[in-house]
């Protein structure tokens, strides 16, 4: 297991972005139309990449799960789902009709809430119109991230049939009092059966999902969950730490009442994973996931040329703008992140009236753009090239350094501590300083400069 001295963890468990998108979501503005939206949407036809990756929005969950961040509704009202996915289809004939037919859909995510708690044919009726307004490149992710909770073999059965080929399973812990603790019911049919009843078909890859830094987690119980996990064998894993927001997320300060890790501990299992899996044979990806050998994320990261977006990482070959559907989905577009409304009722008038119900964005310059690019480069691919990135904006590497305010004062601080190399030419993080990468980004953010913001703990 590697060693993290006790001075790089108290130097760098600070607040910090975790950079999924740049500028980070509470930069967004709420000042941007429906109608400026629909502009935005317009132009993204003649921009790059040229894919189409769909995100869309599931809020209904049948319990509320702690620890969660995400905008969720707990509901079992039949009639409020039925509304909600008449308004789904209505919102992607609205965002199908600004984009130009020629242009061919790559990625297609469910997220949540819990997507899987939709009844299969409302899924099914869903992938259908994408498949009657679209076509497909040869071997599009079309992915579903899933409550174990509410999956049986028929259900799987049909989402593969309409063309799903990844499964993202939400797994948190095998600990059940941890389970218990945050409110996340067990898995209807037991992990180790699910992933080799998925395994079986061909062309469909599987990932669990973990969450380190809960009640009731500590370094032995956590290995043990990693340990099952890699005897169930996944093609991937994601390990994530669990971001305490109370301030965003008022069910979470529930959670104090039974005391959480301290970060000390809460790295250790991070750490402790992190030597278990890699061990395994699996390869690390950027800040949270595993990945095998053969997997085609290994093979990106590879080449340079890994991609990441609010859904996870990505290829160059899946990688499309991202148009989002769904209550607070955000659009994430070559030149603006767009994002719906969090508000049930508004989503359901806007959609009614035939608007997109886009309420905040933010639409990027130059500078943030290259800024943007820079600080991917680094938490996708460890690496970052000032000739290649001056080349593809058109500038110079000097240019670059300066709209990123970088300085070769503070690289230096970071080669002398073991967490990069680097020269006049790249930039490339060291297998110590992948642990702090955030930290290291935000060095190349302007913002973070005078930033009032408030973010969770980079460990």
């Amino acid at each position: 297991m590697i060693d993290l001295s006790k001075y790089h963890l108290e130097k760098y468990n600070v607040p910090t972005p975790r950079y999924t998108s740049y500028p980070p979501a509470n930069y967004f503005r709420d000042d941007i139309t429906s109608e400026q939206a629909e502009q935005i949407i317009f132009q993204s036809n003649s921009e790059k990449p040229e894919n189409l990756s769909f995100y869309l929005h599931i809020p209904f969950c049948s319990r509320n799960c702690l620890y969660c961040g995400c905008n969720t509704i707990i509901t079992r009202d039949k009639n409020r789902i039925d509304q909600y996915v008449n308004s789904l289809k209505n919102e992607l004939s609205i965002v199908a009709n600004l984009i130009d037919s020629g242009r061919k859909i790559s990625q297609i995510h469910w997220g949540g809430g819990t997507p899987n708690f939709l009844p299969v044919e409302y899924v099914e009726e869903i992938m259908s119109l994408f498949k009657q307004r679209f076509d497909f490149i040869e071997q599009p992710e079309i992915a579903m991230e899933c409550h174990p909770a509410h999956l049986t073999y028929s259900y799987l059965d049909r989402l593969i049939e309409a063309g799903f080929n990844r499964f993202s399973i939400g797994i948190q812990d095998f600990n059940s009092r941890v389970l218990e603790t945050v409110h996340r019911d067990d898995t209807a049919i037991p992990v180790e059966d699910l992933v080799f009843y998925l395994q079986q078909q061909k062309k469909l890859s599987v990932n669990l999902d973990f969450i380190y830094g809960l009640p009731f987690q500590d370094v032995a119980s956590f290995k043990n969950t990693i340990q099952k996990a890699i005897k169930v064998n996944p093609a991937r894993l994601a390990v994530f730490s669990y971001a305490h927001v109370p301030w965003i997320k008022k069910a979470q300060k529930k959670l104090e009442q039974f005391g959480l890790p301290g970060s000390h501990e809460k790295i250790t299992m991070f750490l402790t994973a992190h030597g278990l899996l890699t061990d395994a044979g699996y390869r690390d990806i950027g800040l949270d996931h595993f990945a095998k050998p053969n997997d085609e994320l290994t093979e990106a990261l590879e080449s340079k040329a890994l991609h990441r977006n609010f859904q996870g990482y990505s290829t160059r070959v899946t990688t499309g703008q991202v148009y989002a559907l769904g209550t607070s989905g955000i659009s994430q577009l070559n030149n603006a992140y767009l994002q719906n409304t969090k508000d049930l009722k508004k989503y359901h008038a806007m959609i009614e009236q035939g608007h997109l119900p886009v309420v905040r964005g933010y639409v990027l310059n130059k500078n943030e753009k290259i800024i943007r690019y820079v600080i991917d480069e680094l938490m996708c691919n460890l690496h970052l090239s000032w000739d290649k990135t001056a080349a593809y904006f058109d500038t110079t590497p000097k240019a670059i350094k300066e709209i990123t305010r970088n300085s070769d004062e503070q690289l230096s601080e970071f080669q002398n501590e073991g967490l990069i190399a680097f020269n006049n030419h790249e930039v490339e993080i060291t297998q110590t300083g992948k642990f702090f990468i955030r930290n290291i980004a935000a060095t190349f953010d302007p913002l973070m400069k005078t930033s009032d913001k408030k973010f969770s703990k980079a460990l």
